[in-house]
């Protein structure tokens, strides 16, 4: 189901945080739980994924990460501030030591002049650590576009379990 590149940045993420004792929660939008999905494909998946929170609407991202109001009507859900809210939202909402956030556009619909379709925010939160955000423009229909974010959510989520 997931191509072969995901499972394996899968399975280095469990044995990172298998052997730093961390938990991961996820902050998904238009990733609609994929990086949840992938994770969770892989054999000892239980001994570090906490919890994910798909929070579709802006409702969703307030109730259950915390995302305040102002973000929305200042920047919009497809931007870093919010992206960073909502990693930092699904740490504050978990016993989880490490998150990812994935908020954007994954198309055909929903962009503007300044938001176009592909635009996506990921932003990763640890415990004791700054948390990192990356912007990406990514290329192809709807289901290239989510794929290309979970592949750049597990990187960056690596990256952050290697600190």
């Amino acid at each position: 189901m997931y191509p072969e590149i995901l499972i394996v940045m899968a399975e280095d993420l469990i044995e990172a945080c298998t052997a730093k004792g961390l938990q991961v929660a996820l902050a998904e939008s238009c990733t609609g739980g994929l990086v949840a999905g992938c994770i969770t494909s892989v054999s000892g998946a239980s001994a570090i994924f906490e919890r994910g929170f798909v929070t579709y609407t802006n409702a969703a991202k307030h109730d259950l990460l915390g995302v305040s109001n102002a973000i929305f009507e200042a920047d919009g859900a497809v931007s870093e501030p919010c992206a960073r809210a909502m990693a930092e939202g699904a740490l504050n909402h978990s016993p989880a030591t490490l998150s990812v956030a994935v908020t954007g556009i994954a198309g055909p619909g929903g962009a503007t002049a300044d938001k176009p379709v592909g635009l996506v925010h990921i932003a990763c939160a640890r415990t004791g650590f700054a948390t990192r955000h990356e912007r990406h423009v990514f290329k192809g229909d709807r289901e290239r576009v989510r794929i290309q974010a979970v592949e750049s959510a597990l990187r960056l989520l690596n990256q952050m379990a290697d600190l």
